[in-house]
């Protein structure tokens, strides 16, 4: 019986399936880094933001309503990062004859000199995003507060915070769990913005989060296509 010999193109055959599964190796890292990166996923990421804005002392100590800087919220997808217009409202700059046009409130800080430049440049801040959801995933801002679903169940109490952080963990999982169990979120529509509001018993709020289901049809959907569009 003749012996077998493999032909001469598996020697170089083999060289090329080696790279191909060195670089498999290699993506299948990268893609896992990604998807575990802290600005899409692990909760504590606090990034430095161009402006040192303390959520503690506007909306906790002042009691600023969350509506006055993300005005979109109750009515778009996405909460909108505030235009320069909103921080000048309240910290407007001093002109050469050191008058101001608005309130004046901190008008020399160099805290706010990112501020006074945006509003003098015409050009944004360079806020950068805490709460980063994957492209592939969809969100919606108005849907989930106008159900009741108070900003605390997903950003926690920002107006503790003297620099904001990720204080939940955004993962698919986590959000399933709420579709799946959402009473403990639930609370009346003006409650949403108000993070140190709480019911005054477990009981009075699992019959308001029931009453408040069956009134206003809210019956989370746990399918994919929910959130992947």
């Amino acid at each position: 019986m003749q012996r077998f010999l493999f032909p001469r193109w598996i020697n170089p055959f083999l060289g090329i399936l080696a790279i191909a599964a060195a670089a498999g190796a290699v993506f299948a890292g990268a893609m896992g880094g990604l998807i575990t990166d802290p600005q899409t996923l692990n909760v504590g990421y606090q990034p430095e933001q161009p402006v040192p804005f303390s959520h503690a002392i506007h909306a906790g100590q002042l009691k600023m309503d969350c509506r006055y800087c993300h005005n979109t919220v109750f009515d778009a997808a996405h909460a909108a990062v505030p235009p320069t217009a909103t921080c000048i409202n309240c910290h407007s700059p001093a002109n050469d004859q050191g008058l101001t046009a608005l309130t004046a409130v901190h008008t020399e800080s160099p805290k706010l000199a990112p501020i006074r430049e945006s509003w003098n440049t015409g050009r944004g801040v360079a806020w950068k995003r805490v709460h980063n959801l994957p492209e592939f995933v969809y969100f919606n801002h108005a849907a989930h507060v106008n159900s009741g679903v108070s900003c605390k169940s997903c950003h926690g109490r920002i107006d503790q915070m003297e620099v904001v952080y990720q204080a939940k963990q955004l993962s698919m999982a986590w959000c399933i769990d709420c579709h799946r169990n959402p009473d403990e979120h639930l609370r009346p529509i003006d409650k949403v913005t108000k993070l140190d509001w709480d019911f005054d018993s477990p009981e009075e709020q699992e019959a308001f989060a029931k009453e408040h289901r069956e009134k206003n049809h809210i019956n989370p959907q746990v399918n994919c296509a929910v959130c992947h569009r």
